[in-house]
């Protein structure tokens, strides 16, 4: 893939061109997105080559196309780019969640195009491309989404895209994805909130470390959020279920005659999150 675009040059779509260029990957990189001055810093940082000027001078020759906004504009810039794509043109995405999209880019593109949903596991809470990085994506994991209707070696080429900048692979449905990261990403989002929200004043200036590193996400951008919580609210609303039964079997173990009751399920919590842990580490650092 020769000519790559990159719709949306933040902290993904940055990172993803100082990715490609720290690995050595011969492509040209063109940047498309609704603010100049991003697109400008973008170019001198070194995340893309070109800066369009337009939907269709964006996509016009490329090879691949990168979807880089919020869940929220999808389809808008979907149906702008739509028209300009090249036939065998490659769509991809970063996007959060994979339904809507899916669904939207098999309904709006080109049959002469091929559409692969995929969601690399890497960010921040922080949103900007002076905070892209080319070492983002380094041992994180990327989900691709295909359908049954999904070209096999459109997939193959998204995942040879996505190794490229040293992620590792795994497909799994739409819906399976949706379903996945309401319980690891998008509740621990709403978590993270709830718990700043629910503290007196007097309590914050408290806080340590712990709260800290537990409520970092909360700080992500609210209206990016927004649309990822209400787009997967369905799968929400069964984790947020699944979570109340949880602390309600805890809230029965805050009795002193249950304190060995309540230490084993401290210790199971703990040996879960140290074997992920561990699980990372390896996945990181193999022997």
């Amino acid at each position: 893939m020769k000519n790559i675009t990159i719709i949306g040059v933040g902290l993904l779509g940055g990172s993803i061109g100082l990715g490609l260029r720290a690995a050595g990957v011969d492509c040209r990189l063109t940047g498309f997105g609704h603010r100049r001055s991003t697109l400008d810093r973008a170019a001198e940082f070194g995340a893309i080559d070109r800066v369009a000027d337009s939907t269709a001078d964006a996509v016009a020759k490329a090879d691949l196309v990168v979807l880089c906004t919020p869940v929220g504009v999808f389809e808008a810039m979907l149906r702008e780019i739509a028209p300009h794509l090249p036939s065998g043109c490659l769509v991809t995405d970063v996007g959060s969640t994979k339904r809507t999209v899916v669904r939207l880019a098999e309904t709006i593109l080109p049959g002469s195009t091929h559409f692969v949903g995929s969601h690399p596991m890497a960010g921040s809470e922080k949103r900007g491309v002076e905070y892209a990085r080319a070492d983002l994506f380094t041992h994180a994991t990327c989900i691709l989404t295909p359908t049954a209707g999904t070209d096999r070696a459109a997939v193959g080429a998204i995942e040879a895209f996505w190794r490229s900048l040293s992620m590792q692979t795994v497909r799994m449905s739409p819906e399976e994805h949706d379903a996945a990261l309401s319980d690891i990403s998008h509740l621990p989002h709403l978590l993270a909130g709830a718990l700043v929200k629910m503290q007196a004043e007097g309590s914050l200036p408290l806080a340590g470390k712990g709260f800290m590193d537990t409520t970092r996400i909360a700080s992500g951008d609210s209206g990016l959020w927004r649309d990822i919580l209400l787009d997967n609210r369905d799968n929400i609303k069964a984790s947020l279920s699944r979570l109340k039964s949880q602390l309600t079997a805890m809230e029965k173990l805050l009795d002193p005659r249950k304190g060995e009751a309540l230490a084993s399920w401290l210790a199971a919590a703990a040996g879960r999150r140290d074997g992920l842990a561990q699980r990372k580490l390896r996945e990181i650092s193999p022997e």
